[in-house]
């Protein structure tokens, strides 16, 4: 197993933070996720062969790209419904 750590963008609020554990943790193969709202990170484990790409591509596909991806209006708007769906569950 390796430890990834993505830095991410439209990270708010403990409904985003719900939103995106809920996002990882619906990977089979991925471990021990935590979130830093301080840092705006996810850190998850995941086994050696697994590249992080498919990770990273669902995190901005729910509206969080990884830092240094572009922040468009989309996925802006998409983060914040995620984070009131991470809200109400």
């Amino acid at each position: 197993m390796k430890k990834e750590t993505i830095v991410i963008q439209n990270l708010k609020c403990g409904g985003c933070v719900k939103t995106v554990v809920h996002l990882m943790e619906a990977f089979p193969e991925v471990s021990g996720v935590t979130v830093s709202l301080e840092d705006a990170s996810i850190t998850f484990s995941v086994p050696d062969e697994q590249p992080a790409e498919k990770y990273r591509q669902a995190l901005a596909d729910a509206g969080y790209p990884p830092e240094g991806d572009e922040n468009t209006l989309g996925r802006k708007a998409k983060s914040y419904v995620s984070c009131a769906i991470g809200r109400m569950s």
